[in-house]
C-alpha cells in the first residue's frame, strides 16, 4: 500500500469545516512562483502546475527509471497547495484576481534531497519538453495556525475566512500575516473532475496569541 500523506497527516490535510489551531511542522516542496489570475487559460499559473506535476511524479516514479533515492518508498503525490498576496492587502482580496502573487507548491517526501530535487527538473524537463527553470527547492516551516475546511466555490471562501476570524478572537489569538506568512491553500478537489459547488479547499492562516 503506497504511503498516502493526505490519509498518514490528517490533522494537516482532513481538518473539519469548523476552526481549529495547528502548529504546522517543517516540510519540503516543489515551488513555482508567479504573479497574476490564476484563472487565465494558458497563463503563468497553470503553466507552474503543469511544471510542478511534471516534477512530482518524475520523482514519484525514479525508482523505475533508474535513479536510486536513499530512503525511497512508494507514495501517492500529494495535493496541490498555494501561497497568496497581495501587495498591501491582509490576506487576500478575491474581487482582484489580477493583482495576486503566488507561490504554488506541492510537497516532497523528506528522503528527497536537493540534488535528487535537480535531478527530477532536468529529468521532468527533458522529457516533458518543458521548461522547468522556474523550479525551486523549498522549505516553509508555518508554525502556529488556524484551519478549516472550505466546501464550495473558491469565490465563496471569504465566508469561511469569517468565521475563521470569529473563532481566532473567542480564542484569544490574532492573525499573523507578513511577507513570510502567508494565505495557505491545499487543493484536495480536481476541478476539472469536480464540480465548484464539491470543491474541498483547506484554508490556513498564521495567527499568533492575541496581545491584548
Amino acid at each position: 500500500m503506497a504511503f498516502d500523506f493526505k490519509k498518514e497527516y490528517k490533522e494537516l490535510y482532513m481538518p473539519k469545516t469548523e476552526p481549529e489551531i495547528i502548529d504546522v511542522p517543517q516540510m519540503n516542496f516543489i515551488a513555482v512562483r508567479g504573479k497574476g489570475d490564476p484563472n487565465e487559460e494558458d497563463g503563468a499559473y497553470k503553466q507552474a502546475v503543469n511544471i510542478l506535476y511534471a516534477i512530482a511524479y518524475t520523482i514519484k516514479m525514479s525508482n523505475k527509471s533508474g535513479r536510486k533515492i536513499d530512503g525511497f518508498f512508494e507514495y501517492v503525490v500529494p495535493p496541490l497547495e498555494g501561497f497568496w498576496w497581495q501587495e498591501g492587502v491582509e490576506g487576500v482580496d478575491y474581487s482582484q484576481k489580477d493583482k495576486f502573487n503566488w507561490i504554488s507548491v506541492i510537497r516532497l517526501p523528506d528522503f528527497v534531497s536537493k540534488e535528487d530535487f535537480e535531478w527530477a527538473k532536468e529529468e521532468a524537463a527533458r522529457k516533458k519538453k518543458i521548461d522547468c527553470s522556474l523550479a525551486e527547492f523549498l522549505t516553509i516551516k508555518e508554525g502556529l495556525c488556524v484551519q478549516a475546511l472550505h466546501l464550495g466555490p473558491f469565490d465563496d471562501e471569504p465566508k469561511t475566512v469569517a468565521k475563521m476570524d470569529e473563532y481566532l478572537i473567542k480564542e484569544g489569538y490574532e492573525k499573523d500575516f507578513s511577507n513570510e506568512r502567508l494565505h495557505h491553500e491545499i487543493y484536495l478537489s480536481d476541478p476539472r473532475k469536480v464540480e465548484p459547488a464539491k470543491y474541498k479547499t483547506v484554508i490556513r492562516h498564521p495567527v499568533k496569541k492575541a496581545t491584548k
